[in-house]
């Protein structure tokens, strides 16, 4: 009969240590996996261990021991995520590039509204007030994107979404302002210094509307309004108004229609040269007043654009961007580059950005 009991209680120790080492598994699997939530302690590890040891005597405390120099820790630790590298902006800038030709779309060009949607999101800066700007992207909420003077850029948005899809760690101002940068420089224009760093707000950062320029007016004053509130000057102004030279206006959209240039999809300073090279005269339309050139009635300026060439502190850059490109190139690109930095702040440590453009 001792014999007997003696060799029962062998397998008995066998399966007490067989379920101690399943039990030490599972405690130690949901320790890990719920790390995110909870710092582990192993206090429900060891209390596992310290009721089984109760029961099995010696066998429980070798097993302890062993849980203690187990590797799990080490596993976890070497599948732990990594952390991120910082974003490519390069790619994401070509990933943007790629999206701007399109043969069903306007002139072949999505470039145009890019830029659009940029110079946009960034003018609603105020100095005074010290809000508005590209920071907060606040475009993306209906107050903002239902102003007139944003018309169709809904277009803009949902194309760079893609873009956003791709690269989903970018903000949504960092998106629009690097998809105004390439679409200018993928259209022959400057180089445009850019800085990422912009925020995505919330809806009660929009701006009021009323900030950006009104094309109809066509005193100068206004325009002045509109820029001193942004702080530039009058040389800054009639560089920034050269980006007219791509794209065009749509009866949808702003109301006026036409483009102001022949090569609406190239940046070049054709603006300026059109501007004072052609006999301009008011259209004869059901439309909002613009001007059509007097030679083949297929171009347009706007009020606001004819105050350029009347002004006699605006005129003086036309006729100086229109004769040196170069020089409107190395004034728009500081410019662009203040525009879209409008209402950011900064840390002093950010990189700056000069992207190569793909077709280069």
């Amino acid at each position: 009969m001792i014999g007997s009991r003696v060799l029962l209680r062998a397998p008995l120790a066998i399966v007490a240590r067989r379920a101690a080492f399943t039990t030490s598994a599972r405690v130690a699997t949901r320790a890990y996996s719920s790390q995110a939530s909870a710092p582990s302690s192993g206090f429900g590890s060891k209390l596992a261990f310290a009721v089984l040891g109760a029961g099995v005597g010696a066998a429980g405390y070798h097993l302890y021991l062993e849980n203690e120099n187990s590797s799990l820790p080490k596993v976890a630790a070497a599948t732990a995520e990594k952390p991120k590298e910082p974003l490519d902006y390069q790619k994401v800038y070509n990933a943007i590039a790629a999206l701007i030709e399109d043969d069903n779309y306007d002139d072949g060009s999505y470039g145009p509204v890019f830029l659009r949607l940029a110079w946009h999101a960034s003018g609603t800066f105020d100095i005074n007030n010290k809000d508005g700007g590209s920071n907060y992207a606040t475009m993306r909420f209906k107050p903002e994107a239902g102003h007139g003077a944003n018309a169709g850029l809904g277009i803009a948005r949902e194309r760079l979404n893609r873009v956003k899809d791709q690269f989903p760690e970018i903000s949504y101002g960092d998106l629009w302002t690097l998809a105004g940068v390439a679409a200018i420089q993928e259209a022959g224009g400057p180089t445009i210094n850019w800085r990422p760093g912009r925020v995505d707000g919330e809806e009660n950062h929009c701006p009021p509307d009323g900030r950006l320029p009104d094309a109809s007016r066509p005193d100068g004053q206004h325009s002045r309004d509109i820029f001193y509130k942004m702080g530039f000057n009058d040389q800054e102004i009639v560089a920034l108004l050269g980006a007219h030279a791509m794209g065009r206006c749509h009866t949808d959209r702003s109301g006026f229609d036409g483009p102001w240039t022949a090569s609406p999809t190239v940046f070049t300073n054709a603006f300026y040269t059109e501007l004072l090279g052609r006999t301009w005269t008011e259209k004869k339309w059901k439309g909002p007043k613009q001007y059509e050139d007097k030679e083949s009635k297929s171009l347009m300026m706007l009020p606001a654009d004819m105050a350029m060439a009347k002004d006699k502190e605006f005129r003086k850059w036309v006729e100086i961007y229109a004769k040196d490109e170069k020089k409107f190139f190395d004034d728009f690109a500081k410019a662009a580059q203040k525009l879209f930095e409008l209402g950011v702040n900064f840390d002093e440590n950010t990189k700056v950005y000069q992207f190569k453009p793909t077709n280069a």
